[in-house]
C-alpha cells in the first residue's frame, strides 16, 4: 500500500509540473534535456556506482543564463530521484524523495570544499556540472510542484553531511565526479557514500529550478519546470545492474 501511495503522489506532482509551465524556462527546453534512456551500473570490484542519463541532444551543453545575483538565479539539473532513505546519504531520518541532482548555476557556488574547474579558486565553480544530494518534497507554491526540503537553523534534530553547504535545507555537495560526453552525463558514486545500498530503484528527470532569497512565503529552491522524465510518469522503475 505504501508503495502505491508513493507512486501516486509522484505522479500527482508530475501532473502539477506539467500544468503550470514556467515561461522563462522554455528557452532551455531543447533536445539537450530530452531523455532517451537512463541506467545505473555497479562495479563490484571497484565498489562504485555509475549513474547515467542519455539525451536526444548533447548533455551538459546548455547552461543557465547568469543574472548577476543569487535571488532568482536559475539552476538546470539532470536529476535521479531514488528510493534511497535519507539516512543512506548522510541526512537524519526524515520524509522526502532522496534525489541526486547534477546541476549547473553560474550565479553562485555551493560546493566550497571542491575546486571543480581546478583553477585554485573554490568559489567560482557553479557553472561546472556538479552533484548534490537533495530531499525533495511536494510544494504547490512553485510552478514545478517540488522543492528542496528546508529546516529551521535552530532545529537540533537535523543532521547533514560535513560536505553540505551552509544552507538551511536538505542539500549536500558530495563532490562526486560528473562527466559529460556527447549525449551522456554520468556521475560516479563510491558505494560507501550511499550506505552500501545498491538495491534501490530510481528514475531520471531534467528540470529548471530557481533560487529564492527575498520572499519568505516561497521555497528557497523550487522546481519551476520539468522538461523530461525517463519513465514518463515518474514511477521510479529502474534498478541498478551489477557487473
Amino acid at each position: 500500500m505504501k508503495k502505491i501511495i508513493y507512486t501516486l503522489s509522484l505522479t500527482t506532482v508530475l501532473a502539477i509540473t506539467t500544468a503550470f509551465a514556467c515561461d522563462k524556462c522554455q528557452k532551455f527546453n531543447n533536445e539537450n534535456f530530452v531523455i532517451v534512456s537512463t541506467s545505473a551500473s555497479y562495479n563490484s570490484n571497484l565498489k562504485q556506482l555509475v549513474m547515467s542519463i542519455q539525451v536526444k541532444g548533447k548533455a551538459g551543453v546548455t547552461m543557465p543564463d547568469s543574472i548577476g545575483k543569487l535571488d532568482g538565479a536559475g539552476v538546470l539539473g539532470y536529476v535521479f530521484p531514488t528510493t534511497l532513505k535519507s539516512e543512506d546519504v548522510g541526512f537524519n531520518k526524515t520524509d522526502g524523495i532522496v534525489a541526486l541532482a547534477l546541476t549547473s548555476h553560474p550565479d553562485f557556488d555551493d560546493s566550497p570544499l571542491w575546486d571543480e574547474n581546478n583553477n585554485g579558486t573554490f568559489s567560482d565553480d557553479g557553472r561546472v556540472w556538479h552533484p548534490h544530494w537533495v530531499l525533495l518534497v511536494k510544494d504547490e507554491r512553485v510552478k514545478g510542484g517540488l522543492a528542496v526540503k528546508e529546516f529551521k537553523k535552530e532545529d537540533k534534530t537535523v543532521k547533514l553531511p560535513t560536505t553540505a553547504p551552509n544552507m538551511p535545507m536538505y542539500m549536500d555537495s558530495p563532490g562526486f565526479q560528473v562527466i559529460t560526453k556527447g549525449n551522456t552525463i554520468q556521475v560516479v558514486i563510491p558505494s560507501y557514500r550511499i550506505n552500501n545500498k545498491i538495491d534501490f530503484k530510481f528514475d531520471a528527470v531534467t528540470c529548471y529550478m530557481s533560487v529564492n532569497t527575498s520572499n519568505m512565503m516561497m521555497p528557497m529552491l523550487g522546481v519551476m519546470e520539468v522538461y523530461s522524465v525517463a519513465s514518463g510518469k515518474l514511477t521510479l522503475p529502474y534498478v541498478v545492474k551489477t557487473k
